[in-house]
């Protein structure tokens, strides 16, 4: 058997997936949204169904490769970080799925503080944790055997099985990321700790997909379901390696940044906080700043003319902060700074050029505070998302972080995710 790796994305729109040969290379991809409905996103029901379209067109599409969807045997989904769903043994959802965005749980957040260590990132009205909490409230008649993460809820359908997880997704929810367990002063929630799924390393084998699962989509009955991850690592795994000082920088509405580390660092009050992955931590923070800044004084039009009359080589006297609002996380954390877009050039090129010198301090300053706290200052800088598209502020960009800077080629995070199952030694 051609040993086949299969990565299934869950994203905020819909289901992407990608399948890699043995050598890492991209065979085929696919992708299905939700479907019509605005909130569709939120549905578990929709959540399977779109992942059934998008398999049967994967596997229409890898045909043509030459290959055939029983030659897959390794199998890993990842999900948006913190959506969550209960479900009854037979996996079928008892209540509403909570996602990633759903905040204001502060009766849960109390719960929780009162007996969460307080640097976890478990705390909060947004996390997953309260989440959770919010989702046992609503089944007062407990129906629930699982609670699972997205990721989670569409890998049991495939194995046939509840109750387990990875350590990406369970880190939102309390799990300890340095023993793989549930900490002890969970006991003290009301969560029953028989919905807490088995948490496992990421990449690691699970279980065989089930029989209806073969039947489906043409798999091979011993095709292994693996463990998963989150959106954003896998999206870091499709872009870079895990070697210290790897580094990734997302460019979309805001400025986020993931780096390789061999040392645990965590910055809660920051946002900044460390995934365990292979023999190392996936640090990450986010800015408030980034792509939406740009979009709200430009075109893309506008972004793509401006940026032709830029020398990305000269640097600018002008000393910004782009935000679209006051407020920012990381690597500055003032929930009062106030945007710093002044003066402004009476030349637009000119004005894009400070905006773009200034969101790429940001990000030099990002990487800067996490070497401060002993992990490696990037080596090189891959860029995902779609300001890793303007050249002229790739090359700005290599000057202030003084790095390698270069567009990721295969930034979809199904890549990421069929990379981290692929490369799991048994």
């Amino acid at each position: 058997m051609t040993a086949l790796a299969l990565g299934i994305d869950l994203g905020t729109s819909g289901v992407r997936s990608a399948v890699l040969d043995a050598t890492g290379a991209v065979l085929a991809q696919a992708r299905a949204d939700y479907g019509p409905a605005p909130d569709d996103y939120r549905d578990p029901e929709c959540w399977w169904a779109a992942t059934v379209t998008c398999l049967g067109a994967q596997m229409t599409e890898l045909a043509r490769t030459g290959y055939k969807a029983s030659d897959i045997t390794r199998i890993g989904v990842d999900g948006t970080s913190g959506s969550l769903v209960l479900t009854d043994a037979a996996l079928a959802p008892v209540t509403r799925a909570l996602m990633y965005s759903d905040s204001g749980f502060s009766d849960q957040a109390e719960q929780i503080a009162a007996h969460c260590p307080r640097a976890h990132v478990a705390n909060g009205a947004g996390s997953a944790l309260a989440r959770a909490l919010a989702l046992v409230g609503e089944d007062p008649d407990q129906k629930a055997a699982h609670l699972l993460h997205q990721a989670d809820f569409i890998a049991a359908r495939m194995m046939g099985q509840g109750g387990m997880t990875d350590y990406n997704n369970a880190l939102k929810t309390g799990l300890d990321p340095a023993t793989g367990a549930w900490p002890d002063w969970m006991g003290c929630l009301r969560l029953p700790t028989h919905l807490l799924p088995l948490a496992h390393p990421p990449g690691a084998p699970l279980a065989s997909i089930s029989t209806d699962t073969a039947e489906r989509f043409g798999l091979s009955r011993m095709a292994m379901v693996h463990a998963g991850t989150t959106d954003s690592i896998a999206a870091f795994l499709a872009c870079a390696d895990q070697t210290p000082g790897a580094a990734v920088t997302s460019l979309g509405t805001t400025l986020a940044v993931k780096l390789f580390s061999h040392k645990r660092i965590d910055a809660p009050e920051m946002g900044m906080y460390a995934h365990r992955i292979g023999g190392g931590w996936l640090i990450g923070g986010a800015s408030n700043s980034g792509g939406g800044v740009l979009k709200a004084h430009f075109s893309a039009e506008e972004l793509q003319t401006l940026s032709g009359q830029i020398d990305p080589e000269t640097q600018t006297a002008l000393d910004y902060y782009p935000l679209l609002r006051p407020g920012e996380r990381f690597p500055v954390n003032d929930a009062n700074l106030r945007p710093r877009l002044d003066p402004r050039p009476s030349n637009e090129a000119d004005f894009l050029h400070g905006m773009l010198e200034g969101i790429a301090r940001i990000e030099k300053r990002a990487y800067e505070v996490m070497a401060g706290m002993g992990a490696s200052y990037p080596t090189c800088v891959s860029t995902a998302g779609g300001g890793a598209m303007n050249r002229t502020w790739t090359r700005i960009r290599t000057r202030v972080l003084g790095v390698r800077v270069y567009a990721a080629e295969t930034p979809e995070a199904s890549v990421g995710t069929a990379r981290l199952v692929q490369s799991f030694r048994y």
